[in-house]
């Protein structure tokens, strides 16, 4: 024969809640405080604070982070209407909702309460009932809206951070129209200087070092020229590999675009060198200027890139190519942008691959 299990009509146990409604009560007769805190008492979800002194309320107020305020109409030291204006005054409290208590009850007293800024207001002694549930719903209604309110400096957060990204590797301007939705990025730019960097021995050194090193290395090289483009106002377009793409005259045009790059030029080549000095390293880098139109514009729908296209471009990615290490080789259109500010050695005629001969110089300095 199978004994049952005994069972029992007595309700399962449960966990009493956590208290969430912080109460302040401000009120200069302790023996309401002591009322109001023994109803309390059996509530689990309250915690009671009370404070006799209206000049210590606020710092009060600050020290436990009420949720909600019980603050008596009148007082000795000071009008209660005074006291809700001091609380909407103070960071802390400026949006805790307070419960007025008074010995009498009116319409005109009601709405100079409601005026100053009041929540609510109770007759006392309060009832029981009555006033656990306006305090409830108060303080409920306070934490809805603290938990909005940290949601949406979540989402502004990641919003900034959405845009920090997108300008990180966007030009401003473009950056702002995509984000007005604007479909289709494309334009015509028919002046501007394009600038190829490439790094001398770079393949042969990535196989003689471990990839978190070489990463490194290249993000100290590539900092480096992120910073001299900011300083001359030029747009980084992209890296491939170990190589740099920067451009002057886009999106914005500017008058003085070969100059803006040239400056660059100069920089690079000056400060790399010292770069590689401090890392002990022997590698060189070889720089290539084109100045012409091109056409610009944003590709991708998930990853998207800011790109340019032309002959202009090519052109300058053969400056670069048919270059020397540790000097800046520019054509013939970019040096007459040039010309009379900048100082230059004749290269004469190269061959250059697709284009056949072309006149070309080395950028030395600045006049």
């Amino acid at each position: 024969m199978v004994i049952p299990a005994a069972t029992s009509d007595a309700p399962p146990e449960t966990t009493p809640p956590a208290a969430v409604h912080r109460v302040l009560m401000v009120d200069d007769q302790k023996l309401v405080g002591a009322f109001v805190r023994r109803i309390l008492e059996g509530q689990p979800e309250f915690v009671f604070e009370f404070c006799d002194d209206a000049s210590a309320a606020v710092a009060k107020a600050e020290a436990f982070r009420p949720t909600v305020i019980l603050q008596d109409l009148v007082m000795d030291e000071v009008d209660g209407l005074e006291m809700v204006r001091l609380y909407r005054s103070v960071p802390a409290t400026a949006t805790v909702p307070v419960i007025m208590l008074s010995a009498t009850e009116g319409a005109v007293v009601k709405a100079q309460l409601l005026d100053s800024g009041a929540n609510d207001y109770l007759v006392k002694p309060p009832n029981n009932v009555e006033l656990i549930a306006r305090l409830r719903v108060h303080s409920e209604a306070h934490l809805r809206r603290l938990e909005r309110d940290e949601a949406f400096r979540e989402l502004e957060a990641e919003r900034q951070k959405s845009e920090a990204l997108l300008l990180n590797i966007l030009p401003t301007k473009i950056a702002l129209r995509l984000k007005n939705q604007e479909r289709t990025i494309a334009e015509s730019f028919p002046a501007v200087t394009v600038l190829f960097t490439d790094l001398c021995g770079f393949t042969q050194f990535s196989q003689q070092v471990d990839a978190h090193h070489l990463v490194e290395i290249l993000d100290r090289i590539f900092s480096l020229f992120d910073h001299l483009a900011s300083d001359h106002g030029v747009e980084k377009i992209k890296t491939i590999g170990d190589a740099y793409m920067a451009v002057a005259g886009l999106p914005e045009p500017r008058p003085d675009h070969a100059d803006a790059v040239a400056k660059m030029a100069l920089g690079i080549r000056d400060s790399f060198a010292g770069l590689m000095r401090q890392l002990g390293l022997d590698l060189q880098v070889r720089i290539g200027l084109h100045s012409g139109p091109v056409v610009a514009g944003v590709i991708g729908k998930h990853k998207f890139i800011y790109d340019l296209w032309g002959d202009t471009v090519n052109i300058a990615s053969r400056m670069e190519s048919h270059g020397e290490p540790s000097m800046v080789h520019v054509s013939e259109a970019t040096r007459s942008l040039l010309e009379g500010r900048f100082t230059f050695v004749d290269r004469g005629e190269v061959e250059v691959k697709g284009k056949g001969p072309m006149r070309t110089s080395f950028l030395i300095g600045r006049s």
